[in-house]
C-alpha cells in the first residue's frame, strides 16, 4: 500500500539488497592549502611559490544509519560537519574510505543518486529567485522526472503541513527567510527522496518559523519514514527533534549514540532545585549529605544541588529532606544537552570512556 503518496519503488535487486539506509566506513577527505605570505612582495612571491599542506578535514569517520532515523549531525565550526555532508550528497569525492547511501555510491553515480535523496543548505536556495514558487517546484519536477498528477498530490500533502498555499505565487525574492526555508524544504522533497541532509535549515529564522520547521520535520520523519540528517547550532533543536546525535570535532567522531545513554554517563550530575515552605535550612540540609551532595543557596527559600546518580540517589535526597521538612515545591532536571557537549569538547566523555565504547548506544 502506498504511503501516504509518499513511498518510493527501489525495485529490483536493490530492494533485496538493501540494508542500512547509509553506511560510512573510514571516510576521510585531505584538502591542499598553502600559508599566505605578507604583505605586496609576498602575494608576487605566491604567483611563483607555495609552500602547500595538508589539512585533514575528516579524519576516518565511520556510522550507520536505518530507515527513518532522524540524527542530530553536531560539532563546532571546522568540525568537518559540512565536508562529511558534502561527499554524503556527492558534491566531494572522498580521499579515501567507502560510503554507500541507499544502495548508491553517492560521487561515482551522483545522477541516479540525487533523485532519491533531498538535500537544503541553510543560506543557499535551489529555487530560481525571479519566478514564482510554484514555477520552481513545476522545473524541479521535471528535472526530477516527477509526473504532473505526481507532483499535485505531493504538494497537496505538503501544502497540509507546511501551509504553502498563500506563497506559491509568489516570487522567492519576495518570500521572508522562513517562508523560503519553508518552500525549499517542500522543494527537497519534490522527488520522494528517501534520505534527507539538512545543513542548518533554521539558521536565522525567529522562534515561530523554527518551531514550524521543527514540526515540520517531526512529521516527516514520523508519517513517511524519511531519515534525516540534521547539522545545526541551536541545541534545543536536536534535544526536541533526535534520539540519536553523532558529536564531532577536529574530523573524528567523538561520540555516537542516543542523547539518553550520554546524559547518564558517569560525571553527569542531575539538578535537585527545593522550595521551602520557610526559610531555607541551608546548613542543616548539607550536613545530612556530607561529601555526596552540596546546596547552595539561591534565595530566602530555594536551594540547589547538582548530584551524581552514582554517588546519591534522587529518591534518597528527597526522602531525607520530605522526611525532615515542609516543602512547597521540588524540580529535578536533567543536564542539559548544552552542559553534556561542553563537557564532552573539555574534558573527553565522561568516566573516562572511549568514542567507541559508546558508539551506536
Amino acid at each position: 500500500m502506498e504511503n501516504i503518496g509518499f513511498a518510493l519503488s527501489r525495485g529490483g535487486a536493490r530492494e533485496e539488497n538493501y540494508m542500512s539506509m547509509i553506511k560510512v566506513d573510514r571516510l576521510s577527505k585531505i584538502y591542499q592549502t598553502y600559508d599566505r605570505r605578507e604583505g605586496v612582495w609576498g602575494g608576487v612571491v605566491d604567483l611563483f611559490s607555495r609552500e602547500y599542506r595538508d589539512f585533514l578535514a575528516v579524519d576516518g569517520i565511520s556510522f550507520s544509519a536505518e530507515e527513518g532515523e532522524l540524527i542530530g549531525y553536531i560539532g563546532p565550526n571546522g568540525a568537518g560537519k559540512s565536508t562529511s555532508i558534502k561527499m554524503l550528497t556527492g558534491i566531494l569525492q572522498p580521499t579515501s574510505g567507502s560510503m554507500e547511501v541507499y544502495g548508491y555510491h553517492p560521487f561515482k553515480q551522483r545522477k541516479q543518486y540525487t533523485k532519491h535523496i533531498g538535500v537544503v543548505f541553510g543560506q543557499r536556495t535551489q529555487l530560481w529567485w525571479d519566478i514564482a514558487v510554484i514555477e520552481s517546484f513545476k522545473l524541479l519536477a521535471k528535472i526530477y522526472e516527477v509526473d504532473p498528477a505526481s507532483l499535485k498530490r505531493r504538494l497537496d500533502l505538503l501544502n497540509d503541513i507546511l501551509d504553502l498555499g498563500p506563497l506559491l505565487r509568489t516570487p522567492v525574492r519576495k518570500l521572508s527567510l522562513g517562508q523560503r526555508m519553508k518552500c525549499d524544504l517542500a522543494a527537497s522533497l519534490i522527488h520522494e527522496p528517501k534520505v534527507l541532509f539538512l545543513d542548518e535549515p533554521t539558521i536565522g529564522l525567529d522562534a515561530v518559523a523554527k518551531d514550524a520547521i521543527r514540526h515540520f520535520l517531526r512529521q516527516i520523519n514520523q508519517d513517511f519514514k524519511t531519515t534525516i540528517i540534521l547539522t545545526t547550532h541551536d541545541l534545543n533543536e536536536i534535544e526536541e527533534l533526535c534520539k540519536r546525535v553523532i558529536l564531532l570535532d577536529e574530523g573524528k567522531i567523538l561520540y555516537d549514540g542516543s542523547l539518553r545513554h550520554v546524559r547518564s554517563l558517569p560525571g553527569l550530575g542531575r539538578s535537585l532545585l527545593i522550595d521551602f515552605a520557610g526559610d531555607a535550612p541551608l546548613d542543616e540540609i548539607n550536613n545530612l549529605f556530607p561529601g555526596r551532595a552540596e546546596f547552595v543557596q539561591e534565595s530566602q527559600r530555594r536551594v540547589k544541588t547538582v548530584f551524581v546518580p552514582e554517588t546519591i540517589s534522587a529518591a534518597e535526597l528527597i526522602k531525607a529532606i520530605l522526611e525532615r521538612y515542609s516543602i512547597a515545591d521540588l524540580t529535578i532536571s536533567e543536564p542539559s544537552i548544552e552542559q553534556v557537549i561542553m563537557r564532552i569538547y573539555r574534558d573527553g566523555l565522561p568516566g573516562g570512556e572511549s568514542a567507541g565504547q559508546v558508539a551506536q548506544v
